[in-house]
């Protein structure tokens, strides 16, 4: 009955568990078929010596039959792991043929058939079995002894009450100590599927984050590309049509189309040496374009013959990706109105830094939206991935009167080096910041 596989050495390599202890067990829990030929040997060896010697010492058909009985048993144990309930009800089925043909209780079958019960289903299982088989017991012996008077019926050999008694009682240790091993084993199945979910687990958020990596790398690659090169083809198409009345000023938007060309070229260094270098290398890098650039893209957007006014009010935060995301909302939709409202007359940008929100509006006046360069909408995407990072919304859509409106907002994020303090209070009259008059730039 030791006949157990030891469930670590069939976890996976990636979970480093411990080598079980016991070379013999080891051996024993990689070889099952040995184990189940000694089990099979250990039961039909002497009950087919006792039946072959009653054989040839006194022939009758009942020690043939349980010669027949021996070896449908025996050959029935090799199946006790796949289906012990079948080799359970064979046991029973012998054990009471037993008593009437051979005048022996044999319960032997019923032992290993109850320990294979309580391993390979549930002690649960076990329990209702070895019931099972008690009450099989007790009543065969009970009729055993009721015609045992009868002149043509071959009486037990042994005494019923003990016979039974012993059968009763290895059956029972057969239960207890197959429960025992079967619910460590199940048991350390359990820990090993656990682990084995949380390595999958692990490996899945290994991948999500992989692919926010990729996600975010991929905005950030549309927002230097494609923010760029929509204002160069811009500013190329106007050079191009001031060749012949405005040679200098050609010049000048084509200088303008080489400083852009420089700073995307820069900004996709920055970003790929980040993408490849150590943290120390990439702490050394430029960082990313805030609130202090949006005078310089407001610039850019102009020279390429986009009307925009921006206003801005309030205090800005000094969270730097917040100033990130109100860049990248601003850059795309400046930059989609390049591409779809270039006949827009009037480009407002609004920006409105408050104690709790930021609110974000780009309005243009185009009654017609069109243009030579086609976006794949991935911007809008991701600039709504960026908005929802701070729990805010983003919309944007054809607003009344014609026209479109880009509008988002979410909610300010202030470092505790900004909270005011008692000590930093102001103790004068001077106006403080939320006094000073709404900054407008045209």
């Amino acid at each position: 009955m030791t006949d157990t596989t030891t469930a670590a050495d069939a976890a996976p390599a990636d979970l480093e568990l411990p080598r079980p202890p016991g070379a013999v067990r080891r051996y024993f829990g990689a070889h099952p078929r040995v184990v189940d030929t000694i089990v099979v040997a250990v039961y039909l060896v002497p009950a087919l010596a006792e039946g072959v010697f009653h054989l040839v010492t006194s022939t009758s058909w009942a020690t043939a039959l349980q010669v027949v009985l021996a070896v449908i048993a025996g050959a029935a144990l090799f199946a006790r792991r796949q289906n012990p309930r079948a080799v359970f009800a064979i046991a029973v089925v012998v054990l009471v043929v037993s008593v009437f043909v051979g005048r022996n209780l044999d319960f032997v079958p019923a032992v290993f058939a109850l320990y294979a019960l309580a391993v390979y289903r549930s002690a649960r299982s076990a329990w209702i079995g070895y019931g099972i088989m008690a009450v099989a017991t007790i009543v065969t012996l009970a009729i055993a002894t009721i015609v045992a008077a009868v002149p043509a019926f071959a009486p037990l050999s042994t005494e019923a009450v003990p016979s039974g008694f012993a059968a009763l009682a290895f059956c029972i240790v057969a239960v207890l100590i197959g429960s025992n091993v079967g619910n460590r084993r199940r048991y350390l199945n359990a820990l090993i599927d656990r682990a084995r979910q949380l390595a999958r687990e692990r490996d899945q958020q290994a991948e999500l984050a992989t692919a926010a990596e990729r996600s975010r790398v991929a905005r950030e690659m549309h927002d230097i590309v494609s923010h760029s090169l929509t204002v160069m083809i811009a500013l190329a198409d106007g050079s191009a049509g001031l060749v012949a009345s405005d040679p200098e000023r050609s010049a000048e938007t084509m200088r303008l189309v080489a400083e852009t060309g420089r700073g995307a070229l820069g900004d996709m260094r920055r970003l790929l040496g980040v993408l490849r270098s150590g943290e120390e290398e990439a702490a050394a890098h430029a960082p990313q374009p805030g609130l202090g650039d949006l005078g310089e893209l407001i610039e850019r957007f102009r020279a390429a013959g986009l009307p925009v006014r921006i206003t801005v009010s309030g205090t800005p935060p000094t969270d730097v990706g917040q100033q990130l995301t109100v860049f990248r909302v601003v850059q795309e939709a400046l930059t989609n109105t390049l591409r779809h409202a270039a006949l827009a007359t009037v480009v407002a940008v609004t920006i409105e830094f408050g104690d709790r929100s930021i609110r974000i509006a780009v309005e243009d006046d185009a009654t017609v939206h069109t243009g030579s360069v086609q976006g794949a909408g991935s911007g809008l995407l991701g600039l709504r991935e960026r908005v929802a990072l701070y729990g805010g919304t983003l919309e944007a859509g054809p607003r009344r009167g014609g026209g479109w409106r880009l509008a988002a907002e979410f909610a300010t994020v202030q470092s505790p080096a900004d909270q005011p303090t008692t000590a930093d209070r102001p103790t004068t009259d001077r106006p403080t910041a939320a006094d000073e008059p709404t900054r407008r730039t045209e």
